[in-house]
């Protein structure tokens, strides 16, 4: 027989109604997998655009979650860089030609992830900020690699209070050398996206777009809003675009790569302090509150990332 978790699921497409609460059986980690007992978990947009069948498949009950922190509780044949006992994160998403591929999900006790996905933990991260950053720092990390950003150049990130556009404030500004960094937020959270480094942030309520003088080396919008935002680019200059499958046609959009390499990358700037976790302020939500939490996310009134921990 085998042994049962707890987990949050859905057997159909639809809203947060859709959300159950109960037992599935724990996975077992195959070749070149690790079975990861969760201490924290992370949500993403992604998640509730899963679960509204962005992506159809035939593959129930889906369990949601990409970011997670947490114990290598087994490893599987061929596992060599981990072993029982380490603290390890990532994103587990797999993407297989260009779509999201239905996995075990981190809302969960435990779940199998593949290791190269894996990194270890760094040091100096409580599991909550841990489960805060896969996601955010690989999807800046491809977005500036696929503009092939020079240091010293200039970038508007769009939604820099959200949780991409938090970390990437910070990795244009400690890791990509960008000599001019500028966002935009809400009035209440002006100060708190300057804190993250950004040189200027424009407030929405009050400023469109097109009433910003300045032109950009680089667009990375992190909201979707492409259609408005394309015109704060140069002439020619890259823009990207990760939350509209059908983005503005000079706009790009991309499904991020998980890598546990591309996560050992930071390691140094993460330890280092020079690049934070930003978790909401409403965080970490416990394992009996998913569904407060994903009316959080929904509502898109989130500052940084919304952490559910611990998992009971």
């Amino acid at each position: 027989m085998s042994k049962m978790q707890k987990a949050w699921f859905y057997n159909e497409y639809g809203s947060s109604n859709v959300l159950q609460f109960g037992d599935l059986p724990v996975p077992t980690a195959g070749p070149e997998e690790i079975l990861v007992k969760v201490r924290a978990a992370a949500l993403n947009p992604a998640d509730f655009k899963l679960r509204a069948g962005a992506f159809p498949h035939n593959k129930f009950p889906v369990v949601p979650g990409c970011d997670v922190c947490g114990v290598v509780e087994e490893v599987g044949e061929g596992v060599t860089k981990f072993k029982k006992g380490d603290e390890v994160y990532c994103n587990i998403q797999l993407v297989i030609a260009g779509r999201p591929k239905p996995s075990a999900g981190t809302l969960a006790q435990y779940t199998v992830v593949e290791q190269h996905l894996v990194a270890h933990k760094p040091n100096n991260l409580s599991s909550e900020e841990a489960a805060s950053l896969p996601v955010a720092l690989l999807t800046g990390q491809e977005a500036f690699d696929m503009v092939n950003f020079e240091r010293g150049q200039s970038v508007f990130v769009v939604g820099g209070a959200g949780g991409v556009g938090s970390v990437a404030i910070q990795l244009a500004k400690h890791v990509y050398g960008a000599s001019r960094i500028v966002s935009n937020a809400s009035t209440g959270k002006l100060e708190f996206v300057k804190s993250l480094g950004a040189d200027l942030v424009v407030d929405y309520t009050k400023q469109s777009y097109d009433q910003v003088p300045e032109k950009f080396d680089f667009v990375f919008d992190t909201i979707g809003d492409s259609f408005k935002s394309y015109v704060l680019a140069k002439e020619e200059a890259p823009i990207i675009d990760i939350a509209k499958l059908e983005p503005h046609p000079r706009a790009k959009y991309f499904f991020v790569t998980s890598l546990g390499s591309h996560l050992d990358r930071f390691r140094e700037y993460l330890e280092s302090g020079k690049v934070k976790a930003v978790i909401d302020p409403k965080s970490p939500y416990s394992f009996s509150e998913v569904l407060e939490a994903f009316k959080h996310l929904e509502s898109g009134r989130a500052r940084g990332k919304i952490v559910i921990s611990p998992i009971e």
